[in-house]
């Protein structure tokens, strides 16, 4: 028997060399210690792994900033609700006392390649209120961001003064921005932001037939370089919703989106805050 198994462990080597097989050692991805990104360095053929946020530090490096504190978990019950059958609450902050704010970006109408490839990198979460109008011509260009995680939310069809409009009119504004994401991007929107900021009851009351849950407003908007603050002390407060805009060179004075929304996060940060999920708290 011994003889046997000895002819036959023989014989599948010979098998083995004329076939160009052999037996692989475990791979850098199967190794818990190994980074598979790196080649092997050092004498011991393979570089240590990186420390735990290294590689969201490198990508925040190729943007020119720094990764950002993890938000706090969400609330286990939402501090905005829409009470059953009552009017749509219209926020421009959370109820919090957590150093968060939350990234609200208005419109589409600029689609600048590069943010799309700073959102993937950075996995700063925001939400987008749409205007078909302004999105029209490149439908797909949101779908990598939806794709990511990020809000989709109302911003009307053809972005009026809402007060300007009958409440037939505004209606039709909004329900019909309801359809035409749920059609283009399979998910419903929940929030809802009036151009300009401009809302009355007629608003409320349409915002409310069309299912959604809640009027969002914001307390600091972001222009070119700096932001507008609402308040005195010019300074951001636990849960303020902030305004930017899908806006290009012509009018950024030649920046990009992309370098003003690197500009957004240092001031951010420069003030101790975090970014959350809006609809994690609406």
């Amino acid at each position: 028997m011994k003889k046997t198994i000895a002819l036959w462990a023989a014989l599948t080597t010979v098998a083995l060399l004329v076939t160009g097989c052999t037996v692989e050692e475990p791979s850098a991805a199967a190794t818990p210690t190994a980074s598979p990104s790196t080649p092997p360095t050092g004498e011991a053929g393979r570089k240590a792994p990186e420390a735990p946020g290294a590689a969201a530090a490198a990508a925040y490096r190729r943007w020119g900033l720094k990764p950002f504190a993890a938000p706090p978990a969400p609330p286990a019950v939402k501090p905005v609700v829409r009470a059953a059958g009552g009017p749509v609450p219209v926020i421009s902050e959370i109820p919090t006392r957590e150093k968060i704010v939350f990234i609200t970006i208005d419109d589409g109408a600029e689609k600048d390649p590069e943010f799309v490839r700073m959102t993937k990198d950075l996995k700063v979460p925001f939400t987008m209120f749409l205007t078909d109008a302004a999105i029209r011509a490149d439908y797909r260009y949101f779908e990598a961001l939806t794709a990511q995680g990020h809000g989709l939310a109302n911003h009307t069809l053809t972005h009026p003064n809402l007060r300007t409009l009958s409440p037939e009119a505004q209606r039709r504004e909004i329900c019909g921005q309801q359809t035409k994401l749920k059609q283009r991007y399979g998910t419903t929107p929940r929030l809802f932001r009036p151009p300009y900021g401009n809302w009355n009851e007629a608003t409320r009351a349409a915002a409310g037939e069309c299912g959604l849950d809640a009027i969002v407003l914001w307390r600091e908007s972001m222009q070119i370089k700096n932001m507008q603050y609402q308040r005195g002390d010019r300074k951001l407060h636990p849960g303020d919703i902030i305004l930017a805009h899908f806006r290009g060179p012509s009018e950024l004075k030649g920046r990009t989106m992309t370098e003003m929304t690197a500009t957004l996060l240092r001031k951010i940060q420069e003030q101790g805050f975090t970014v959350a999920r809006l609809e994690d708290y609406v």
